[in-house]
């Protein structure tokens, strides 16, 4: 008996073992299919609940366009836009492979599918739920839903409802009119929707007649219209859509809708420059266009923006852009004769004017009119600065504390070796730049060096700071990191920025080192929201020190420097000149104590594609340069703009600003500074310090080197010169008769 009872309980024993655990007995395999296909069906359910409960809608708001409106900071009303820029097109007026192409792009199974994707829209799910961001994988007839009966909202009642009504929408149309749905209401960039309005845009033609390649790129676009837009396109960008233009016609090569060697003999369709919508005539459109950018710096997608609904105020003054508008016209425009002259009709001019203690945009220039020339010659970056760039090497000598290359610290009455084609010593990178009609200085003061914008010099002197330090200083100041290397040859400005860049560097000189960032809108309403716009006004990006010496410096430029046809009794000024090599742009750069703005000339080719080209001969008057044409600009807006002239000076925080008196009472030298085989005036010579001041010590004697092979290239050098006795940073010198303090 007890062996039997030891078997049985033993037996028992063995049961209990074999049994699972608590969590175990729970997650058993019929628990866990069941439990999955109970949620099947609930999820079933659930969609069969929705398919009956939700209606197809009407078209939604957003589907019918609104105008924008564009006001003046005063809420006079500069302009309206929005109306619809749409035609709506029958499918049979676009060519079937033109068709296919959005197809190939877009969903290769449309012609099979139910008008939904299951796995892209959970994925979709997931990433919205998951804060991921957009969903991928949308179907043609889900996205036509999302155009024409939804909206945008990246939310989970609005994926769902847009996952039902694609499947109604899919039984109640044919395929044809759901494509013809699609390509009528998609946004393809430059204020266009729709097909019809795209090949207006991209190619100047009806849809009627758009090619396969065409239409490849038209559909490419709509993955991201403003990043693929050829005119405006980065390096990435144009890599980019090349790439999704290829995926586009191989795809239809695998669905058998075109003949692979048609395929191979397609090339690129490089669309045509944009042009400005009725409405947008002279300048209006150039200011729409830099409130639209800005905005879109702000996260306000142009496509959002181009439905319309919005109230954008400008910070635009009416009558300074008025004013700025005529003194372009009397200054320049009066002087040209495009018509017959070759040179003349390459020029084109732009400005942009900010009040340095706000960096409100009060007036902008974009060039002869929107409608006649579209790219905006107030923000394109596509030219150098030239020796604008000048007054930010001697800030960022000055911020660093940077020595000679013989230990003498940098200030404004250091001596340089202005020898023309001097090797700049303590330079990696070979450097050897020619001053303008290859003339020699011998030592000169940087003040003196600045005024007569002598290349040597301030080669010399990025080389003393140290390249890295200069672009530092300039990237703080507010220029853009784009074409700018760390060489000597960025003396010459040599990297790309806009008038607007320039502008918000010296409206931060303006204002006494504290960073300005120039900003056109006042504020943007819709009755969806309303965009926080950050503060124009920043930190403070180099010394009030600093600044104010730059300051004092550049008011010896217009005193008695290359900027003196900017110089009247009317108010206080300061100012840079620059042309570019070749004088394929010419600069002025001046502000007041209440006004900054900077004024260029480009030279663009008249002939197809565009291109740099020489100013030389404006006007017939000889060799274009920043002292030229730009400072008259310049001089003329800035005495309306200040309605007659202005008391107000800078209060500049340094023990004197430097002045540099002219040795005879004749206008200043030739002002500019880039190599030229144009004959020109020379300039006096180099004031001579009075008998009070000490000889400064004998310098190496000059030797003209031979420039660089590099156009505006060349290699390091050392000052080998000298300086009067030592002084703090911007401080002028009562006994040296080049420095007279101003009252």
């Amino acid at each position: 008996m007890g062996r039997a009872e030891a078997r049985r309980g033993s037996r028992r024993g063995a049961r209990r073992a074999a049994k699972p655990g608590g969590i175990r007995r729970f997650f058993t395999l019929r628990r866990l299919l069941g439990t999955f296909f109970g949620l099947c069906l609930l999820a079933m359910g659930g969609l069969l609940v929705l398919y009956w409960l939700v209606p197809v809608p009407s078209a939604n708001a957003q589907a019918e366009m609104q105008s924008n409106v564009y006001k003046y900071s005063d809420g006079t009303i500069l302009t309206r836009t929005g109306k619809i820029n749409r035609e709506i097109v029958g499918l049979e007026k676009i060519p079937k492979d033109v068709q296919r192409t959005f197809v190939a792009a877009e969903n290769k199974s449309f012609y099979q599918d139910s008008g939904v994707d299951i796995k892209g829209t959970t994925r979709g799910l997931i990433n919205t739920l998951s804060g991921k961001g957009k969903q991928g994988g949308s179907t043609i007839t889900q996205q036509y839903v999302k155009n024409y009966y939804l909206n945008q909202d990246q939310t989970v009642t609005r994926k769902l409802k847009e996952l039902v009504i694609s499947l109604k929408v899919d039984r109640k149309k044919s395929k044809s009119e759901i494509l013809a749905g699609y390509i009528n209401t998609s946004y393809y960039g430059r204020g266009a929707y729709g097909i019809q309005a795209a090949a207006q845009a991209y190619y100047g033609i009806d849809a009627s007649a758009l090619n396969v390649s065409q239409g490849a790129y038209l559909a490419a676009l709509l993955q991201a219209p403003s990043q693929y837009d050829w005119a405006a396109a980065t390096a990435t960008g144009k890599k980019l859509v090349t790439e999704r233009w290829n995926y586009v016609l191989d795809n239809m090569v695998k669905q058998k809708w075109l003949d692979s060697t048609t395929r191979s003999g397609l090339k690129f369709p490089v669309p045509h420059a944009p042009k400005a919508a009725p409405g947008m005539e002279g300048q209006a459109g150039y200011l729409v266009e830099a409130a639209n950018d800005e905005l879109a710096r702000q996260g306000v997608d142009k496509a959002e923006i181009a439905k319309g609904g919005w109230t954008i105020t400008l910070n635009i003054d009416e009558k300074r852009q008025k004013e700025l508008v005529q003194s372009v016209d009397k200054q320049l425009e009066s002087k040209l004769d495009r018509k017959n002259n070759k040179t003349d009709a390459t020029v084109q001019a732009g400005a942009t004017s900010v009040d340095p203690k706000t960096g409100r945009v009060v007036a902008l220039y974009g060039g002869t009119g929107a409608t006649e020339h579209w790219i905006s010659n107030a923000t394109r970056t596509d030219y150098q600065p030239a020796s604008t760039f000048k007054p930010v090497v001697l800030a960022s000598a000055l911020e660093n504390g940077a020595e000679t290359q013989d230990g003498r610290k940098i200030g404004v009455n250091t001596r340089y070796d202005g020898t023309s084609k001097r090797p700049v010593e303590g330079s990696d990178t070979p450097f050897a730049p020619e001053n303008e009609d290859n003339r020699d200085y011998g030592p000169v003061s940087v003040q003196t060096a600045m005024n007569k914008s002598i290349n040597s010099v301030f080669a010399q002197m990025v080389v003393d700071v140290g390249p890295p330090e200069v672009k530092k200083t300039a990237l703080d100041l507010g220029m853009r990191d784009k074409g700018f290397p760390e060489r000597p040859a960025i003396t010459l400005g040599t990297m790309n920025a806009s008038t607007w860049d320039m502008a918000g560097v010296y409206a931060t000189l303006d204002n006494h080192g504290r960073k300005i960032t120039p900003t056109i809108v006042k504020s943007a309403e819709h009755k969806d929201r309303t965009v926080e716009l950050p503060d124009p006004v920043g930190k403070q990006v180099i010394s009030r020190e600093t600044a104010d010496t730059v300051t004092g410096v550049l008011q010896g430029v217009v005193d008695n420097g290359s900027g003196f046809e900017a110089n009247t009794s009317a108010y206080d000024a300061a100012g840079k000149t620059g042309t570019s090599e070749n004088n394929k742009s010419a600069w002025f750069a001046g502000y007041t104590p209440q006004l900054t703005t900077v004024v260029a000339l480009f030279g663009e080719s008249t002939k197809e594609g565009g291109g740099q080209v020489t100013l030389t001969g404006t006007a017939n008057s000889g060799r274009a340069n920043g002292g030229g044409f730009p400072a008259r600009i310049w001089a003329g807006y800035t005495l309306d703009a200040l309605n007659g002239g202005s008391d107000a000076t800078f209060d500049l925080n340094i023990p004197a600003p430097v002045r540099e008196t002219p040795s005879t009472p004749a206008a200043p030298s030739t002002p500019e500074e880039t190599p030229s085989t144009d004959p020109s005036p020379s300039a006096p010579p180099e004031p001579t310090p009075s008998d009070s001041t000490p000889s400064p010590p004998p310098s190496e004697p000059p030797v003209e080197s031979s420039p660089s092979t590099e156009p505006g290239g060349g290699g390091p050098s050392s000052p080998g010169n000298s300086e009067s006795p030592a002084l703090p940073p911007g401080a002028g010198n009562p006994n040296d008769g080049s420095a007279p303090v101003r009252p």
